[in-house]
Order: structure tokens, then sequence, then C-alpha cells
């Protein structure tokens, strides 16, 4: 295995350059938000959609169609409002006079990133038509089934404060997202550096610096990292924990947590761990690439009691202590 990780940290060392020119890119525009990016760029190797909760203004927006335009990748931004129909979302079937037929017209979600800009302000039935996109990578319009572009990946906003005129976000809604991302204000530096940017001339232009078959390339590369069975235990000890806390050691969470993460929570823990990994030049999943990613894996997958709302606690909160307690056998 020590042989085997070596040779793969060596390719992926090779094959990772694009990554440096990549950041490179984005900082011409982005300041700051360093984890935010970083979290893209795992959900684009592990291949999993992503929820960015945070305040407007934080440069959500740019930072996804950045990234896009730098990986040259379709990029399409939509606006969810309560009158937004699943039709605008996927497309839908027009007649064409001339040919006494119909055809298909083929809606923003036919682009390599989706940017699902306050998702929850949409009624179910647009959530339900956005699931099929993100489950099954394809649409269906008409009747018929339209594969959507490789890779695709859809990333959602939403406020964290503002509830009026929302729709809350349904669990089968929520797991498909493999991190759900929280986005703080830039430091006082990094605000300055904004403030300079945005009250000056526009500077260079973002240039794509690789292309879809970079990415995928990578992608492959990612999915051969290697994860030892004390990882995968250590893995699944912690998804356990969140569903029978008194048998992990940890009777106090019993009364807290209303229902335990997914099997799926476990899937995207070692996919969003290897490409922690990749990310750091390394063959090989350690326990602080699988703590590195578990808050934004499992945070929207822990249902809070009524008890643990009552004493005013975050799944966060109960995370560091599942975490703390939990260690690697």
């Amino acid at each position: 295995m020590e042989f085997d990780a070596i040779e793969l940290s060596r390719r992926i060392e090779g094959e990772a350059g694009f990554l440096d020119r990549l950041d490179g890119e984005v900082r011409k525009v982005l300041v700051g938000q360093r984890k935010m990016l970083e979290r893209l760029l795992i959900g684009l190797l592990a291949d999993g959609h992503i929820l960015l909760e945070g305040l407007p203004g934080l440069a959500k927006t740019t930072a996804v169609s950045t990234l896009a335009q730098a990986l040259k990748l379709d990029f399409a931004r939509i606006q969810f409002t309560p009158d937004l129909l699943p039709a605008d979302l996927v497309g839908t079937m027009i007649y064409d006079q001339h040919k006494a037929d119909f055809s298909t017209r083929k809606g923003p979600v036919f682009a390599h990133i989706v940017l699902a800009d306050e998702i929850n302000r949409s009624p179910a039935k647009v959530q339900a038509a956005l699931l099929e996109a993100m489950q099954e990578k394809q649409v269906t319009i008409g009747g018929q089934s339209h594969k959507l572009p490789h890779p695709f990946l859809v990333l959602a906003t939403q406020n964290p404060i503002e509830q009026e005129g929302t729709y809350p976000l349904p669990e089968a809604q929520t797991d498909r997202f493999m991190l759900k991302v929280k986005i703080d204000y830039p430091d006082r530096e990094e605000e300055r550096e904004i403030l300079r940017r945005m009250t000056s001339p526009a500077g260079d232009p973002v240039s794509a610096i690789c292309g879809p078959e970079e990415l995928l390339k990578a992608r492959e590369l990612c999915g051969q990292i290697l994860v030892e069975r004390k990882i995968e235990d250590y893995v699944l000890d912690l998804v356990f924990a969140t569903r029978d806390p008194e048998a992990a050691g940890l009777p106090e969470l019993k009364d807290l947590i209303h229902y335990g993460a997914s099997p799926r929570a476990s899937i995207f823990l070692v996919r969003a761990a290897r490409a922690h990994a990749f990310l750091r030049r390394r063959g090989f999943v350690t326990p602080d690439d699988i703590k590195g990613v578990a808050y934004d894996v499992l945070r929207h997958r822990i249902g809070l009691s009524f008890e643990a709302q009552a004493e005013e606690l975050s799944s966060e909160q109960l995370l560091e202590r599942i975490l703390n307690r939990i260690e690697v056998a």
C-alpha cells in the first residue's frame, strides 16, 4: 500500500498542476473566501452538488461564474422565485407550425455548472424537477429523457436569515447535496482589497486555463486515492454515532438528535475526503481529511429534536462533540 500511495501521489502531483493556475485566475476576481473556493473544487473533483448558505453580497455568484469561466465550462444562473415553473428550469415542448410537429426547447439546466440562486424561494414542484437532474443527471421533457452535460454540478444558494416567501427544502432535496457550506464575511483587510478593486478600473480578464477533459481526468485520478479499512471504520463510526449516539458512547446526545445521517453521508464523506487529499497532492486519505470535510458533509443531514432546538443547539455543536469523542481505531 505504501508503494501504491507514493506512486499515486507522484501522479497526482503531475496532474494537479492546473489547480495552481486555476487559483491564480480566480484570484484575479475573488478576494478571500478560500474555504468557499476549496469546497467548490472538492465538489467538482468529487462529483457532488453544493449548497452555499450565506448573506447576499459575499461573492457566491462571482466565485461560481469565475470558476466556470476559468475551467471553460458552460454556466447558467437560475433565479428561483415563487412563480418559477418546472418548464422554466428543464425546458418544454414547442409546436412547430411549419413542420407540424413538436420540438424540444431545452432549459437553462443544460449546462455544466448550474447556479440555483435562492433555491428555497421556489415551491415543491420545481424542487422535484431539480431532484431528477441532480440524482439521475438527466431531465424528462414531454415523456422523453435527455442526458445533461458531463460534468454536471448544481451549486445552490440560500439566505440563512430571510424566511419570508421561502419554502423549506425537504430532506430528500438537501440530502442530494454533498456539501452544505456556510459563507462568512471577509476580514477587514480582505474587504479593503475588495473596496479597492471594485472602485478601480477593471483588471485583467479571466482566462480559460483548462477544459472539461482535464477536470474529468483529475476526477478519475481522485477516485483512485487509497482509503484504508481503518479510515472506512472511522467514517462509519462517525455516521453511526449520529444515528445511535448512546451506542457510540454519547448518551447525552440521544434526546438531541431526531434522525441521523443517511448512508449517502458515508459515501460523500469518503468521496469528499479523497478530493480533500487530492488538493493536498496526496494519494491516500488521512483522518484529517475526514475531519476537514465532516462538518460540510454532515451538518445538513442531522435532524435536531425539539429538546435541541429548545436549548438553541446547532448541528455543528453536536458534530463537534461527536468528532471530539470518536477516534480512529
